[in-house]
């Protein structure tokens, strides 16, 4: 299996897409039989999803012998944030501002230093220098967050400035970010997607392409298409070239999500309830057992 459909990735994108619009937890059991549609075995998705505990992701909740994952508060924010940037059609407007984080955290909370990093790429942040974070975005409430997050007030500063030169923005965005490796990335999925999209499109016009077909290629597409979080900025219009290929790139992607979006869904759902069905049967099972369990005792 290739390294871009690891399971704890593939996990991320099924509670993103799915289990936080249907109460926000799933039987492990139902996570496993979606997770067999990729090639993933029950072992593999129990390792994962218990990495994903331990990192502060998702919560376990027990209900008799079965165990339930519910995204924790952490969880949600990310699949918030990560939903509100893939599904954006076109760049913001710039209120011609630039978003400044500066931090020096000593050497005895290195490990804080570099889970921060990786959160700043995350929020769209670049850097120009070992310490000094740039984003011409709206990450106020980002900063915040992440300030109160690893309790680093003692370390950083944080500023919203204009740029008086000598150079134009455009020698900030050049130092933070490679836009012609992001351009290449985004012509190579559209290159990729176009095709499968008139393909995918007309078998399932015709009935010929099963609801756990779409379920399976819908779940790629958004995790193909994720990727660009970890690269792309989402720069405002102003500061990006003419003919971006990332908005023919976000336009190809929200057509084929909404191609693939019915049966995917229609899927996912028959897990989903034939999981619930399994644990009401248990509950009633335990309840008969154990009249103490019983609402009706």
């Amino acid at each position: 299996m290739s390294e871009s459909l690891n399971t704890r990735s593939m996990i991320f994108t099924l509670y993103g897409e799915y289990v936080r619009h249907y109460g926000n937890d799933i039987w492990i059991g139902s996570l496993i039989r979606l997770l067999k549609e990729f090639g993933h075995n029950d072992q593999s998705v129990r390792a994962a999803i218990s990495r994903m505990s331990k990192q502060g992701w998702v919560e376990a909740r027990k209900e008799g012998n079965k165990s339930f994952y519910y995204l924790t508060e952490r969880g949600i924010r990310r699949m918030d944030e990560a939903a509100e940037r893939i599904f954006k059609l076109r760049p913001a407007e710039w209120d011609g501002r630039w978003r400044m984080f500066l931090y020096t955290i000593p050497e005895e909370k290195r490990h804080i230093r570099d889970e921060l990093r990786k959160e700043l790429v995350w929020s769209g942040f670049g850097s120009s220098s070992a310490s000094l974070w740039l984003s011409p975005n709206h990450l106020e409430e980002q900063v915040k967050w992440l300030i109160d997050k690893y309790e680093i007030n003692d370390y950083v500063h944080f500023f919203v400035a204009d740029y008086k030169g000598p150079h134009e923005n455009y020698a900030l965005v050049n130092e933070c970010w490679d836009l012609n490796e992001i351009s290449n990335r985004y012509r190579e999925f559209i290159k990729m997607y176009s095709e499968r999209y008139v393909i995918d499109r007309s078998k399932i016009e015709k009935g010929k392409m099963s609801d756990g077909d779409c379920f399976v290629e819908r779940a790629k597409l958004v995790h193909e298409y994720r990727k660009f979080l970890f690269i792309d900025p989402g720069l405002p219009s102003q500061l990006l070239p003419d003919e971006w290929p990332g908005e023919h790139a976000a336009m190809l992607f929200s057509d084929y999500y909404k191609t693939l979006a019915k049966p995917a869904s229609r899927f996912f759902e028959e897990v989903f309830r034939e999981g619930n069905e399994l644990k009401n049967k248990d509950n009633e099972y335990d309840a008969l057992q154990h009249p103490l369990l019983s609402d009706r005792s």
